[in-house]
């Protein structure tokens, strides 16, 4: 546990360094720190926080600045987050319609980059249909080709590289067995439960039904843009960022490729309202300079995606954050009307 003092050093030297990117020194915290210190204690307080982890000395300066642990403390419980600006509330509130649907996650994309000048990001709602019917037709003596009938009468088709081989018959019955039990149901749904009921199932039909179930959400999903990401130019005009070409160009490999950006918005879909990635303490986006804050979105109660905006971990969270949290709240106001 910090002490009071070093709780409100440490509050101090995060805020200056966020609003001006050089480390900070004694003489500036007891100018904004607001206690009535010398500047030796000051230094030793400082040098506790560093020994702890919560700060670092660049070589260049006497100064410090904070290191992705002190920045999860101080946004854990030190930061004060700002009311969202009417201007923004508004301009939020007026391009997030109802009346056009189809292009509010793109909309709320475009409007996160404008209104804090990183990356916005929206993960688009889950498609995941119900089905009605599954068949499985014997191809070969490892390769079965599943196909699939949704409610609304779409049919799909899968091949499923099998670890045993089928008979046709086993293969009608395993179609019995998973209609019986699960037609309704999204794969999503039906994989939950195969994971519960796995252990009561026969042997030669449990790795097949999750490989239906697997390949069957996969197949519902395809075609569909995943992450929709806008202001990836604005990165360029971060100092934080442009300066180093290493970092910025595995971050713009992470937006080319989606994969670590989709599982960190997936991961965030089950959060209770805002969430933050601080540096590289996610291995999903291992990139120290980079902060992710992102927050779920619901159609009419139910979470469908998530939303968020990347930037450099020196970003100013009390404005970024309350952003976040009202778009995706005006995101799911709208999609629910919609």
């Amino acid at each position: 546990m910090l002490t009071e003092r070093a709780r409100i050093l440490l509050k101090a030297l995060v805020e200056r360094y966020i609003a001006e990117g050089e480390p900070v020194g004694s003489r500036t915290l007891s100018r904004h720190s607001g206690l009535d210190l010398s500047a030796a204690t000051i230094r030793n307080i400082m040098a506790d926080l560093e020994e702890l982890g919560y700060v670092a000395s660049p070589h260049t300066s006497a100064g410090r600045l904070p290191t992705p642990r002190g920045y999860r403390f101080f946004v854990d419980t030190l930061l004060t987050v700002k009311p969202l600006e009417e201007t923004a509330h508004s301009q939020l509130q007026a391009q997030l319609s109802p009346a056009d649907p189809q292009k509010l996650i793109s909309q709320a994309s475009n409007l996160l980059s404008e209104l804090t000048r990183f990356a916005g990001l929206v993960m688009t709602p889950r498609r995941n249909p119900s089905f009605r019917q599954v068949e499985f037709l014997r191809l070969s003596d490892k390769r079965v080709l599943l196909i699939i009938v949704t409610l609304k009468g779409e049919v799909e088709n899968r091949v499923l590289f099998t670890e045993r081989s089928y008979t046709q018959t086993q293969l009608v019955e395993s179609a019995n067995y998973f209609n019986a039990h699960y037609a309704g149901r999204t794969f999503d749904e039906v994989k939950a439960l195969l994971r519960d009921e796995l252990g009561r199932l026969r042997d030669d039909m449990t790795g097949l039904l999750a490989a239906a179930a697997a390949a069957g959400s996969e197949a519902l999903e395809e075609g569909r843009e995943s992450v929709v990401v806008s202001g990836r130019r604005n990165l360029l005009n971060v100092a934080d960022l442009s300066s180093n070409m290493a970092t910025l160009r595995k971050l713009f490999d992470a937006f080319e490729q989606k994969t670590a950006l989709m599982q960190l918005l997936d991961q965030s879909r089950s959060a209770q309202g805002v969430q933050i990635f601080i540096g590289g303490e996610s291995e999903l986006l291992p990139l120290d300079e980079c902060s992710m804050v992102t927050a779920p979105y619901e159609i009419n109660g139910q979470v469908v995606g998530t939303l968020g905006v990347v930037g450099p971990t020196r970003m100013a969270y009390e404005r970024i954050i309350p952003i976040v949290d009202v778009t995706a709240r005006l995101l799911s106001s709208a999609l629910s009307q919609s």
